[in-house]
């Protein structure tokens, strides 16, 4: 299908520039629509067992989902809220100690660097922070995990392929796939990666408290959950005898509801249902690629990047050009801490967009 016929799919795009996916996604009508009807019928007929055999029905399809984004198997993939969440129950369930250091990068969300930092402060564990491009060549002996981006928040970069040799060495190797799931191509046995935790509301266009975390099928039984509720149970009703599923559903949230579910496979199907999921992926990258050639040829300085969703470039108050965007109704961000504005460029977007923030640009 041509691409219009996935544009169409988003309202927002209508009247505004979006290009913000890398905070959170444009919400397809058709997954507002399937949430409502989720919240029409428990509102009419109660929340009882059909509801919740519908919600497990709805958690399967989008664990299948989500998986396939990342080229797992679904037993492979929990259903968390958010990536921090799955890093978390990663940094939860290893066995850390002052003995211990993680190696990061200086390119790193605060949804990682929060977490690393409690740690460290908790438990005495060491954590370095090097150059995102360095972080293989910076193991070494003391080093028990290897934390960062799988594309950098920041500036679009890809973490070095070097990690697979770090992670077949033995060092597992958790990977915050918030801006690659859904943006890019990811299959996580060709990245060799150990964990994999990502977002749903992002480049999957589902909802707010959805995200994915996947756990190598060696590291199912290695990686304690940091506490199993019921959802996590194979046979709840066996009260102190019940056990955990053998698989990643012993990571999944503690609750996940119908609604939500019902969004994140519909924002899923939005663009699997028109052109495809690698269609989608290569106008991203194509649009994005032209997006960062059309910002330098205008004297911009752009920040490196790989043949990824996110453009980050250089301006003089990125705040004050985030809301003169804005103004023109042209969404993009700007990035705490950096000297950047950063546009989030999607399969949904058009040359259209590009153009309306490249007039913005003296």
């Amino acid at each position: 299908m041509e691409p219009s016929s996935l544009r169409a799919a988003y309202p927002v795009l209508r009247e505004i520039a979006y290009l913000n996916a890398g905070t959170c996604g444009p919400v397809a009508e058709a997954a507002a629509d399937a949430a409502r009807a989720e919240l029409h019928v428990a509102t009419d007929d109660g929340r009882w067992m059909p509801y919740f055999e519908r919600m497990i029905d709805l958690q399967a399809r989008q664990r299948a989902a989500y998986a396939a984004r990342v080229g797992a198997s679904p037993d492979d993939v929990a259903l968390t809220t958010s990536t921090s969440e799955g890093i978390v129950r990663v940094l939860a369930g290893l066995d850390l100690g002052p003995e211990d250091e993680i190696i990061t990068s200086d390119e790193e969300h605060p949804g990682l660097m929060g977490p690393l930092g409690h740690l460290a402060r908790r438990l005495l564990t060491h954590v370095r922070i090097v150059p995102f491009d360095q972080l293989a060549e910076a193991v070494g002996p003391a080093t028990k995990l290897v934390a960062c981006s799988h594309v950098s928040w920041v500036n679009g970069q890809v973490a070095p392929a070097a990690l697979r040799e770090v992670a077949d060495s033995g060092i597992p190797v958790l990977l915050d796939g918030a801006q690659g799931a859904g943006a890019i191509p990811v299959d996580v046995n060709e990245l060799g990666c150990t964990f994999y935790a990502a977002a749903g509301q992002k480049w999957l266009g589902g909802p707010v408290g959805t995200g994915l975390l996947y756990v190598d099928p060696q590291w199912h039984e290695r990686l304690p959950s940091i506490g199993p509720t019921y959802l996590n149970l194979k046979d709840p009703g066996a009260g102190l005898d019940a056990e955990q599923h053998v698989d990643a559903r012993r990571h999944d949230a503690s609750a996940l509801s119908a609604e939500a579910s019902a969004f994140a496979v519909a924002a899923h199907e939005a663009i699997d249902a028109t052109i495809g999921w690698p269609a989608a992926y290569e106008r991203s990258a194509t649009l994005a690629q032209r997006l960062a050639d059309e910002l330098a040829t205008r004297g911009r300085k752009v920040a490196p990047r790989g043949r990824t969703t996110l453009v980050s470039w250089v301006e003089e108050d990125p705040a004050a050009f985030t809301q003169r965007a804005l103004a023109h109704r042209v969404v993009v961000r700007d990035l705490p801490g950096w000297p950047y504005v950063r546009a989030s460029v999607g399969a949904w977007n058009d040359e259209s967009d590009l153009e309306r923030l490249l007039a913005l640009i003296a």
